[in-house]
């Protein structure tokens, strides 16, 4: 391990189920995501027994029952997996849904802004507590 981080050649110490394989399409592989996690873009993705079959390569659909399409690696064909196969993912290629979810309104900030004050007083020249002048077109 170098600056604590894993070889990208080692498998993962462990795997969590990820999804499942539901059809091939050209090369890849359409997996039906039951994770409620997004994985990263180029995440390895595994079979249980942490053989990596291919890594992430679009993600699609709503984004709380999403797909996505793995590229395999050379050893693997898109049509030789059973349909269901479940397919596995490093947990720490994973982010939260939460991320990419619109923040919760802040009621006290909103407050803060249609308030007014600070510089400028909020007409167009600015300038309010300046003490020269301040706007443009000024002198």
């Amino acid at each position: 391990l170098r600056f604590g981080r894993q070889d990208p050649n080692e498998p993962p110490e462990s795997v969590t189920e990820f999804g499942f394989y539901t059809h091939p399409c050209q090369s890849q592989l359409v997996v039906k995501a039951t994770s409620e996690d997004v994985p990263y873009f180029n995440a390895p993705v595994y079979l249980e027994n942490k053989e990596m079959i291919g890594k992430v390569d679009e993600i699609f659909g709503p984004i709380k029952d999403y797909s996505v399409s793995v590229s395999l690696s050379d050893k693997f064909k898109a049509n030789s997996f059973p349909t269901n196969q479940k397919v596995f993912i490093d947990p720490n290629k994973l982010l939260p849904l939460s991320r990419f979810l619109p923040k919760p309104v802040d009621n006290k900030v909103i407050k803060k802004k249609k308030s007014g004050g600070g510089r400028g007083g909020g007409d167009r020249g600015g300038g309010g507590g300046r003490g020269d002048g301040g706007g443009r077109g000024r002198f």
